[in-house]
């Protein structure tokens, strides 16, 4: 038998007492044990609530009560939530969370005090939604080195642009669009600018390479300056533009970064749309694998939360996580040194002298014509492949020719390796 407590009745909480209740039977099969909930701490009163019977507002009820076996945090941030952790933890209880926030700023400290207490602190539900990722890292592809990770982790953004691309819609009406369909935050600030990306990759990064990986280093863009015109231009290159979580072991450094970037509609990440998610996964025995699914919502985050939960019923005296190893050093590297092409769209004021200036400061660069709808005073071209940092100096360079108006649009295109130092 194992007993729950759950903080926060919010939108994964109540999920999570919906399957329990729900899925009793099929959880206890699985398990071995029933589950039962037993408390649920909230400072709000839900009358209404089948759950009614188990509420609290006095979190001694839960951390001092000795039968509570396992606490599910769901009240999110890194405030109340990160004391409540650790309360728990230092009781002795097994905790389980989808506060990918917490896991990302305060992951190696909750990892290390869960292991001194010989107590499991469990995430999957932190990356992905209901797509199982984490425990597979862990545990099935625990015999690999992870070269590599790169994927779609904001089913927010993901809608915005999937809308965008296909109704020729601006980036503000498709935001509104995914804001009234609950998509999207009122605050759509942690989607829209990469953060909850970068939290994501920052959690998925540490557990592949058991270096603790913050995510408050990362570099990250969003998709605020992506325009119905750079979808047009995507196109014609065959490309869709995606917002992109990566990153990749470069001997003893770390390589992550959030960028908006240009796909191959070749490369599978392409075809994700909508509000899903997909995380591709390179390792050296089983080369590339592909997680794919829905990345948010109440019920497919409720469903990963209770899979830690039964984890936890199933193997109560083992705590699943290595911890992150925390260096003296930051083991980022800044993207400077990675070798890609960019797309780049310019506001000039004579085509012709804009169109040779940039062949001559940047190289043998390619045209990207948009054919009968295109832009009078704009003019659009792709790179050679070069260094970040030469690609800066270049483009600022050029923007400061009378010919250049201003710089557009500078988007890089995804290529397999990340090339960096030529490895």
């Amino acid at each position: 038998m194992a007993n729950v407590a759950i903080l926060g009745y919010g939108v994964v909480g109540s999920g999570v007492a919906e399957v329990i209740r729900r899925n009793a039977q099929a959880i206890k099969s699985r398990s071995g044990a029933d589950i039962n909930l037993l408390k649920i701490l909230d400072i709000r009163d839900f009358p209404e609530s089948p759950d009614r019977g188990l509420f609290t507002k006095n979190a001694d009820e839960i951390f001092e009560n000795e039968k509570i076996d396992i606490v599910v945090e769901t009240i999110g941030g890194t405030g109340a939530a990160y004391e409540f952790v650790k309360r728990a933890l230092k009781k002795g209880k097994h905790v389980v969370t989808s506060n990918k926030e917490l896991v990302s700023s305060f992951g190696p400290q909750l990892l290390e005090m869960a292991e001194k207490m010989h107590v499991n602190f469990l995430f999957e539900a932190c990356v992905g939604g209901g797509i199982p990722i984490i425990r597979p890292l862990n545990q099935c592809l625990a015999a690999n080195e992870i070269a590599g990770i790169s994927g779609i982790l904001n089913g927010t953004t993901n809608y915005i642009l999937t809308r965008m691309r296909r109704e020729g819609t601006d980036f503000n009406v498709a935001l509104k669009d995914a804001q009234l369909k609950g998509y999207a935050e009122a605050d759509p600030t942690n989607d829209i600018d990469g953060y909850d990306t970068a939290r994501k990759i920052a959690i998925l990064s540490s557990i592949a390479y058991n270096e603790f990986v913050d995510a408050k280093k990362i570099h990250i863009e969003g998709i605020r300056g992506i325009s119905h015109e750079d979808m047009q231009y995507a196109d014609k290159m065959d490309c869709v533009i995606k917002l992109i979580g990566l990153s990749k072991k470069v001997e003893d450094k770390i390589l992550a970064m959030v960028s908006p970037f240009l796909v191959s509609k070749s490369n599978p990440l392409a075809s994700v749309e909508n509000e899903f998610n997909a995380i591709m996964v390179k390792g050296n025995a089983v080369d590339e694998l592909m997680f794919y699914g829905k990345g948010a919502g109440k019920m497919p985050t409720a469903s990963a939360v209770t899979a830690d939960i039964i984890e936890i019923a199933r193997n109560e005296k083992r705590n699943g996580k290595k911890v992150w190893h925390v260096g003296d050093n930051d083991i980022l590297l800044k993207p400077d040194d990675v070798e890609l092409k960019f797309f780049v769209r310019l506001e000039v004021s004579d085509k012709l002298e804009a169109m040779n200036l940039a062949s001559r400061i940047i190289g043998n660069i390619s045209e990207v014509s948009l054919g009968d709808s295109e832009v009078k005073n704009e003019i659009a071209f792709i790179t050679p492949v070069k260094k970040e940092k030469q690609f800066k100096v270049e483009i600022e360079k050029l923007a400061k020719n009378k010919a250049v108006k201003s710089v557009i649009s500078k988007i890089r295109f995804l290529n397999g390796s990340l090339n960096l130092n030529g490895q």
